[in-house]
């Protein structure tokens, strides 16, 4: 049952993103910062807490999971060494999607031979 409830949240969030593009004539790059600051804003209010806890995968891998993971590393520095290092927290939960996003397309670009 929890990889269908992560199913239908992932495929909604997915299905808003789309509708959102179709019906309001946004390009991707538009719709991909809207969802990262939703996450962020969701992320810092705490509701976001709950989705996961309900949806778990299908709320972390859309791109309104990045968000949430870098308000939950801003939060979770400021807790320990004050607002002055939120620029280090911001990448000590969202560091590791980076990487994984940067070495991931690198080993795209050798399997597949880009055209760009």
């Amino acid at each position: 049952m929890d990889y269908v409830v992560a199913f239908i949240v992932g495929g909604a969030l997915c299905a808003i993103a789309q509708l959102v593009m179709d019906i309001g004539k946004f390009s991707q790059m538009h719709v991909m910062g809207l969802f990262v600051a939703t996450g962020v804003f969701l992320g810092i209010s705490g509701i976001y807490d709950r989705l996961i806890a309900v949806a778990g995968a299908g709320a972390v891998l859309p791109i309104s999971g990045f968000g949430y993971f870098l308000a939950k590393g801003v939060l979770a520095q400021n807790e320990v060494n004050g607002w002055l290092a939120i620029g280090s927290g911001m990448f000590q939960f969202a560091g590791a999607i980076l990487s994984f996003a940067v070495v991931l397309s690198f080993f795209t670009a050798l399997l597949c031979k880009p055209k760009g």
